[in-house]
């Protein structure tokens, strides 16, 4: 009955994390960039699942459930903060931006940002930590449902920082170059 129900309600959370993030950013591509966080985040908790030996259970997937929320709300506050520093540029210049202005305009919002993703990131973690070292009752649920969720936010956070950028780049980029082709 479990798995009958999961095959429900993983696909329900992921299409409402998607919708909500439509309705936030009011197109397509951002919330289709933030969703690629998700599977930075798949990595890790089925390492950590894999290396814990842990078997698929409710618990677990309750856990990739959580992880598949706090993975898009990092990919969000990348987006965010790559939007406006974008945004910024475009003002400034008041002219269509060039290939190379994006990339740089992506990589100096990304390292003025990584203070507040990695500190952000980390106190997830770091409040996962007591019901990882738990042991009283309920510990053995809980640690399932804490594990894939702290594997996956140390993938997000390094991919987040080091992978979402470069395709962001290149899809502002085949954007602009879009935008600029057809009008």
């Amino acid at each position: 009955r479990a798995a009958e129900r999961l095959r429900i309600v993983i696909p329900l959370a992921l299409s409402l994390i998607l919708l909500l993030l439509y309705f936030s950013f009011r197109n397509f591509v951002e919330p289709v960039m933030v969703m690629l966080t998700i599977p930075f985040g798949l990595i890790g908790g089925i390492w950590l699942v894999y290396w814990y030996d842990f078997n698929l259970s409710v618990a677990v997937y309750v856990g990739f459930i959580a992880l598949a929320g706090t993975a898009a709300e990092t990919g969000v506050m990348v987006l965010n903060f790559i939007d406006i520093e974008i945004a910024r540029l475009r003002k400034q210049k008041q002219e269509p931006l060039t290939a190379l202005e994006i990339k740089e305009a992506v990589e100096s919002a990304t390292a003025q940002r990584v203070r507040p993703v990695a500190i952000t990131a980390f106190t997830t973690m770091l409040s996962l930590v007591p019901f990882m070292v738990a042991t009283g009752a309920g510990a053995d649920v809980t640690q399932r449902i804490v594990v894939p969720t702290l594997g996956g936010m140390l993938t997000v956070l390094m991919l987040t920082l080091l992978v979402f950028p470069v395709l962001y780049s290149l899809v502002l980029q085949f954007l602009e170059w879009r935008k600029q082709t057809y009008t």
